[in-house]
């Protein structure tokens, strides 16, 4: 594996050698340069991963090397070195960009200890930056597929809100509409991009949990309490929060949303002081919160806080130009997950996926590509590819002797035998995939592998 490369400028030959020296002892690869101008030809020409630079040069200063050096790359790390005289010019070097300085006499190890953590710090910016750019490409409007009217009307809103100052977005539709994925677009399109996304979904935790999960708390606020633990909101400053399914969060919690939403405050579980964020709050519901609030289920005044931008998605019954595409997108993704080799939706099967009304929307018709990959035994999703329903057939009884059905026998049987026998055809059926047999016997690959185990098939 290639060493990083590092620079060193420094008007004095034994400084210059004894670093390189000491450095290659560590793996680096080291080039010298004696003056300003020599330093930014070899930068130029090497493109160092770090760069040691001495303040005082003959020529152009170590100063103006630095300004140099930022305007063809910002990002490398600069170290400068320094007298001890030198110290006010250090900082404002640091001021200019540099990462950091050393002091002559410098200790050697001390310089290696700071060389590796600058080119740590760097690798790690560009790791997060890497991931950044993936999820603006994997989560940007350009990622939803939505050629109908509704939808083109929605991701017009959503950019609009985007990049406005808006910090409170309320995202309505039925489940499965892809308002999780809007929020994503929202965030990840806007100035806020470089910071937190934070979602949550407000009906998986019990109330004092989700409590502590949104706020954080103090130590010792509750039993289990062992240390202080920042809440959402305060991982997310800067970024957004996702509140999934708000039309189910308890009343009191929505008080203290209320309260955050008015003053941008809140107090830890269990603390004293009122902790400012600057949060984007998108709340998402697939309930009428109208009716919620007559049923007294939901504060009216949270509600109203909450819609200053309300969003609606449109069930996939009222998309009919976006069924057939967002059914290739998931087969083109399906490919690539399971290797297949799928060309396509036969004519008749696309007559039955428009025909269908979807209750489930996108997520149902996720599900059923999915199922057609992993079950269809040709490389095109056909007839016999889709579940019942959707060819419009009534499902009957399931009668004894037809394939699927188990018939109890009168001498009874051992169940432990029936279970490993269908996880043994599962495997077979999915050429040993564990993920694909977990989702044909309705398990998660957890559960699949507990049994796997329980039965010597690990």
């Amino acid at each position: 594996m290639a060493k990083e490369k590092i620079l060193i400028v420094d008007d004095e030959y034994l400084i210059r050698w004894s670093l390189a020296e000491n450095l290659k002892e560590d793996g680096f690869r080291c080039v010298t340069a004696e003056t300003g101008e020599e330093a930014l030809e070899k930068f130029r020409a090497e493109s160092p991963d770090l760069v040691l630079l001495d303040i005082k040069l003959p020529g152009i200063d170590g100063i103006e090397v630095l300004e140099r050096i930022k305007e063809v790359d910002p990002e490398v790390p600069v170290m400068m070195i320094t007298a001890t005289s030198q110290v006010d010019v250090a900082v404002q070097a640091m001021k200019l960009g540099a990462y950091d300085y050393i002091n002559k006499p410098f200790d050697l190890a001390e310089i290696r200890i700071k060389a590796r953590h600058a080119l740590e710090n760097t690798k790690l910016k560009e790791e997060v930056e890497f991931l950044r750019k993936r999820q603006v490409e994997r989560y940007g409007f350009d990622k939803i597929i939505g050629d109908c009217p509704q939808m083109q009307e929605v991701i017009a809103m959503a950019r609009r809100i985007a990049l406005s100052a808006s910090t409170t977005v309320l995202l309505q539709g039925d489940s499965g509409t892809g308002k999780d994925l809007l929020a994503q677009a929202i965030h990840y399109e806007s100035n806020r991009k470089d910071r937190p996304f934070m979602p949550i979904n407000c009906t998986a935790l019990p109330e004092e949990l989700l409590e502590s999960e949104l706020f954080g708390h103090e130590k010792g606020a509750f039993t289990d309490a062992k240390k202080t633990k920042k809440g959402l909101f305060e991982l997310a400053d800067g970024g957004t929060l996702f509140l999934d399914e708000i039309g189910d969060m308890k009343p009191g919690l929505q008080s203290k949303l209320l309260r955050f939403l008015e003053d941008r405050t809140f107090k830890r579980v269990g603390g004293k002081e009122d902790i400012e964020v600057d949060v984007r709050i998108i709340a998402a519901t697939n309930r009428d919160l109208e009716t919620a609030i007559e049923e007294r289920s939901f504060r009216e005044d949270l509600y109203y806080r909450l819609s200053v931008i309300p969003i609606t998605l449109p069930p996939l019954r009222q998309r009919a130009e976006d069924i057939l595409p967002l059914a290739r997108y998931f087969l083109d993704g399906f490919n690539r997950e399971f290797s297949a080799a799928f060309t396509g939706i036969s004519v008749a099967a696309q007559q039955l996926l428009l025909k269908y009304d979807w209750p489930g929307n996108i997520r149902e018709l996720r599900n059923v590509i999915e199922r057609a990959v992993i079950l269809s035994p040709e490389n095109e999703v056909g007839l016999d590819s889709l579940p019942w329903k959707i060819k419009g057939e009534q499902k009957r009884p399931p009668r004894a002797g037809e394939p699927g059905v188990v018939v109890l026998p009168e001498s009874g049987l051992d169940i432990d035998d029936v279970e490993k026998e269908l996880i043994v055809q599962a495997l077979e059926k999915t050429d040993q995939n564990q993920t694909r047999a977990a989702r044909l016997l309705g398990l998660t690959r957890d559960a699949l592998r507990y049994r796997m185990k329980k039965y010597d098939l690990l």
